[in-house]
């Protein structure tokens, strides 16, 4: 009797953490929020963007749900690592400090960076910005740019992209370094602005390939599957089609 019911508890408790079972639950994806237009959230709460609509259609060619969890950059490797979600797509340069802690899919898209001022001041990016007030947001690619090239300026850095734009709007900044994308959506659309300079996506020491998602080290199988999942994705077309969805040409 002992021998039976010890029997089932174990077959039970196999059952319940089997692999196909794991299979049925949602992943679990970290984001941080809002970077439009890569990842922003609605007036209903729901989470959209390009990068959200594209890496759920990679969850669809998986076969899995999706479920976004947000989570503040600073913190968004350790919830990783902590396991409060199963992987990181939110706008995540590949790096090579960042590859130290975790596993990179192979890169999905390039995103270039841009100075962005006032309009009415003069002021060359290509120069000594010494003095110069610089919003970036903390721990990213262009706050180690930033910092890396423009030590003498005046680096302010906030915990999201939102207080680098509130700030700019208000008057406090000289200048931002920002993704592209976001800056096109949220600055340039606005004649008080004006990008200085060329886009940048150098040195790769700091800007690495591109943008990928972020796993635990030891879920590689789990990479594999991702990376053939985007590589459909790319050549069905909803790859380019969210591309002119959001970007246009």
């Amino acid at each position: 009797m002992r021998n039976s019911l010890f029997s089932g508890l174990l077959l039970a408790t196999v059952l319940t953490t089997s692999p196909a079972m794991a299979e049925e639950r949602p992943l679990r994806i970290g984001v941080d929020v809002p970077y439009m237009p890569f990842q922003y959230q609605q007036p209903d709460g729901a989470i959209t963007g390009f990068e959200v609509e594209l890496i759920e259609a990679v969850c669809a060619e998986m076969e899995r749900e999706c479920e976004w969890v947000k989570q503040g950059w600073d913190g968004i490797i350790p919830g990783l690592l902590a396991r409060k979600y199963d992987f990181i797509a939110s706008a995540m340069n590949i790096t090579e400090d960042r590859a130290h802690q975790v596993l990179f899919s192979q890169p999905y898209y390039q995103v270039p960076s841009v100075w962005v001022g006032q309009a009415d001041a003069e002021i060359d990016v290509e120069e000594d910005l010494a003095g110069v007030s610089i919003g970036v947001q903390q721990g990213t690619i262009q706050d180690r740019y930033v910092n890396k090239f423009h030590p003498k300026a005046d680096i302010r850095r906030y915990n999201d992209s939102g207080g680098v734009l509130n700030d700019m709007h208000s008057g406090r900044l000289d200048l931002v370094f920002t993704a592209f994308p976001l800056a096109q959506e949220a600055l340039l659309n606005d004649d008080t602005y004006t990008r200085r300079g060329p886009l940048i996506t150098e040195p790769k020491s700091i800007y690495g390939p591109g943008v990928g998602a972020a796993f635990r080290k030891r879920d590689r199988e789990l990479v594999e599957r991702f990376d053939a999942a985007m590589a459909e994705v790319k050549a069905n077309g909803t790859f380019e089609r969210l591309h002119q969805e959001y970007f246009g040409e």
